[in-house]
């Protein structure tokens, strides 16, 4: 189903649209370089109220459904890099999503205001040096200890890692496997709390990095979920995770081949512009096919997920088709752009490198296939 976006829609990504070209396009090639996007781009967006889209209005966000947080997504890439609107979602549809779902009152008081403000930015801690996509493996532990939980372990490749102050932490509150993880906010002020970035061949602007916990003591009313329920909390900010990243590849295929096609109608090469050999005409022709079909296909997962109904399935397949076509959507709209889609200025060169990623993120591109799998009655009974 393609959307059927309102007047208000279209409102909101005018103003989207006048603030990336202000705000963002201008700084992007300095973010890059310095491998973060500033703390004030955080209290600009809250100030124009788009950190809080899908947020509660009672906490300060707009209730509105996940179709603004599409056109969030869309325009905050057209700033030319997948850094800033990864670092965006991270702190307000992954870390502050969980903590709006699973958090008491009183933690939401605490945390989401200033969330939606920009004034706090939040982190999502599951990944493990030993548990990535299989999150029934983490063993990062929090022990009760009277009004506490104590916290020992380590997390990485952790989006705003660095520039958090708050990281919605998977932790192991009980026995192996999914049924023993809960979820905590963990402020990043905490005593024996450490974090140190890491080095990405791609995102540059998206801080990653790597946290560790040594006898951090964490109020035991930060937990979300209750305890030993943190696993059900994850899987459902997974979809929309994994809807974000279809959003993000579809719209990084578009703003390729839209820089292909320029590129192509402007460079001329034994005589004639690039676009004047059939063999281009064809290549982006089914570059254009790929990104329309990619789009589709994330579109029909939104919408089912706005109106409640079951979408696991959809969802996998969206993130699974468009995070792999756009690898391939990549290295067709590089090639074109020659030498230049290796220099860090082209957007081209940005956005290719940025493609490696996607795949893996959310779930790898395995673990789609495998839930694809098992959802439409394709694994054998034992």
């Amino acid at each position: 189903m393609l959307p059927n976006f309102s007047d208000e829609h279209e409102m909101f990504r005018d103003t989207l649209r006048d603030f990336v070209e202000r705000e963002i396009k201008p700084y992007v090639l300095e973010w890059e370089m310095e491998g973060a996007v500033p703390r004030d781009l955080f209290e600009q967006l809250g100030e124009l109220g788009f950190l809080g889209v899908r947020l509660p209005t009672e906490y300060g966000g707009g209730g509105l459904d996940f179709w603004y947080t599409t056109i969030l997504i869309q325009e905050l890439m057209r700033g030319g890099t997948i850094g800033v609107p990864v670092a965006v979602m991270a702190h307000a549809e992954f870390a502050t999503m969980l903590i709006s779902r699973g958090g008491s009152d009183r933690v939401k008081e605490e945390f989401l205001h200033d969330a939606t403000a920009g004034k706090k930015i939040g982190a999502l801690g599951v990944s493990e040096p030993n548990a990535g996509s299989d999150v029934a493996a983490i063993s990062t532990r929090a022990v009760r200890d009277g009004d506490d939980y104590i916290v020992n372990g380590s997390k990485t490749f952790i989006t705003n890692g660095t520039i958090s102050d708050y990281i919605t932490t998977a932790v192991r509150t009980g026995g192996p496997g999914y049924g023993g993880i809960s979820l905590l906010v963990i402020p990043a002020d905490t005593p024996g709390l450490s974090r140190s970035r890491l080095r990405k061949i791609g995102t540059h602007a998206s801080d990653t990095a790597e946290i560790a916990f040594e006898d951090c003591r964490v109020p035991a009313d930060y937990l979300l979920g209750g305890e030993n329920g943190g696993f059900k909390l994850i899987m459902q900010g997974f979809e929309g995770e994994r809807l974000v990243l279809s959003i993000i590849a579809s719209m990084q295929m578009r703003l390729m081949s839209e820089a292909a096609r320029d590129y192509g109608l402007e460079r001329k090469v034994f005589g004639q512009y690039l676009l004047g050999f059939q063999v281009w005409q064809h290549r982006l022709a089914d570059v254009l096919t790929k990104t329309e079909a990619a789009e589709t296909l994330a579109y029909r997962a939104i919408d089912l997920y706005v109106r409640g109904e079951p979408c696991d399935r959809i969802v996998s397949m969206a993130k699974l088709f468009a995070c792999e076509t756009a690898l391939d959507v990549a290295r067709e709209c590089a090639q074109i752009f020659g030498g230049m889609s290796h220099m860090e200025e082209c957007v081209m060169a940005r956005l290719y490198r940025d493609s490696l990623a996607l795949t893996i993120g959310a779930g790898s591109s395995e673990v789609m296939r495998e839930l694809i799998a098992r959802s439409s009655g394709l694994v054998p009974e034992k």
